[in-house]
């Protein structure tokens, strides 16, 4: 049956704003947007969302929704494998359980996609999936298997300085990074010959196959890094190897905005809401959205949930607007930026015919605290009404 919810302010955020709007969806999809004078097809369900806001759903482009749950101790925590610091072959997919609190919190606050991901503690840490909040069975929630976490910086510097183990400085990783690289690049070569000599084809390496998939531009190597010269380290390795890269964090990216502009590197950041519990977190500041943005750099936001609640991303969205962050910019690093960077914006991340029927009814402004949201859509199902779930 096809829906049609009508009378709402919808930003399309890539097409503006239709006052009055009315959008179709059928099968999953948005099949039509326009204006008053939008042609409702007889026997539709009409949704009247008179005085309400229609925007795309939202989309948390860095978590670590269900791989590190909610209100569970070492049970539920599967985000860091922690016994070697290049961990490329472990994958997200594998730990997500689609019951998780997080998930339900994320429906119910408007978060309709997320990429979550392992953590920060090891060099290369493993592949990210994007994924969408509501759903029984993991395999058929999944956008796709893109993003190959890394890190730099603090953590990986901790966990295995403390174990008397390298890295135990910035060189060691900047070095084990760079190592990586260089066997990634050795098995390529070899895996080129294989194809035109079958004999001389190496044995899988499944722990160098992710690697080599950032050295053939196929996603991103998405790099956590907070202070100005590990995102320059980033850089620096980056245009060594010619692979693509964002920089995850970027708390510091203010100071080189202009670096990170010129060479077109996206950047997610966050999460700017909580407390600085580390040194290089001391300049934290919700300037940076904006301050990168004015500088043309493509941002997108985070809530790096558990450690910010994935439901409040409209809301460090808005604190971000309240330190320079243009609102129109504000509503694309929670929607059709982090789409792109995920590599799922021909789906996701704006209101489009096309495009699924992933869209979110707000009772207010979606990045004020009154801003409440009434009903959730994921592909074309309402997932989540205030008072009630689906």
């Amino acid at each position: 049956m096809l829906l049609a919810i009508t009378n709402a302010k919808v930003l399309t955020i890539t097409k503006g704003t239709v006052e009055k709007g009315t959008v179709l969806v059928e099968a999953g999809q948005i099949v039509a947007v326009g204006g008053p004078g939008l042609a409702i097809p007889a026997g539709s369900e009409v949704i009247d969302a008179e005085g309400r806001m229609l925007t795309p759903g939202i989309i948390d482009a860095h978590a670590h929704v269900s791989i590190w749950e909610e209100g569970l101790g070492w049970e539920g925590d599967d985000v860091n494998e922690l016994t070697d610091p290049l961990t490329p072959h472990v994958r997200a997919i594998d730990a997500i359980n689609p019951d998780e609190l997080g998930l339900k919190d994320a429906v119910k606050g408007g978060i309709t996609a997320i990429w979550s991901a392992p953590g920060s503690g090891n060099i290369i840490g493993g592949q990210g999936v994007a994924m969408k909040t509501y759903g029984k069975i993991m395999d058929k929630m999944i956008l796709n298997t893109l993003g190959l976490k890394a890190a730099l910086g603090e953590n990986p510097k901790r966990v295995y300085g403390l174990q008397k183990k390298a890295p135990s400085t910035r060189m060691g990783s900047a070095a084990i990074l760079r190592e990586a690289f260089v066997k990634a690049q050795n098995y390529m070569r070899k895996l080129e010959k294989g194809q035109k000599d079958p004999d001389k084809a190496p044995e899988r390496d499944i722990r160098l196959e992710p690697i080599v998939s950032v050295l053939k531009g196929e996603q991103y190597l998405r790099m956590h890094a907070h202070r100005a010269d590990d995102i320059m380290t980033t850089i620096r390795v980056s245009e060594e190897f010619a692979f693509k890269v964002s920089i995850e964090h970027c708390t510091e990216g203010h100071k080189i905005a202009d670096e990170l502009a010129k060479r077109n590197i996206p950047v997610v950041i966050g999460p700017t809401l909580g407390a600085r519990s580390k040194i290089e977190l001391r300049d934290k500041t919700f300037k940076t959205p904006g301050i990168c943005a004015k500088a043309g750099v493509k941002v997108s936001l985070m809530t790096d949930h558990p450690v910010i609640p994935v439901h409040y991303l409209p809301l460090c969205a808005g604190f971000a607007v309240k330190e320079g962050l243009a609102e129109d910019e504000a509503f694309k690093a929670i929607t059709i930026n982090p789409a792109e960077l995920l590599g799922i914006a021909g789906r996701l991340g704006s209101i489009e015919p096309g495009k699924d029927a992933d869209l979110v009814l707000w009772n207010g402004h979606p990045m004020e605290v009154k801003g409440n949201v009434e009903m959730t859509m994921i592909d074309g199902q309402i997932v989540y009404r205030k008072g009630c779930c689906a």
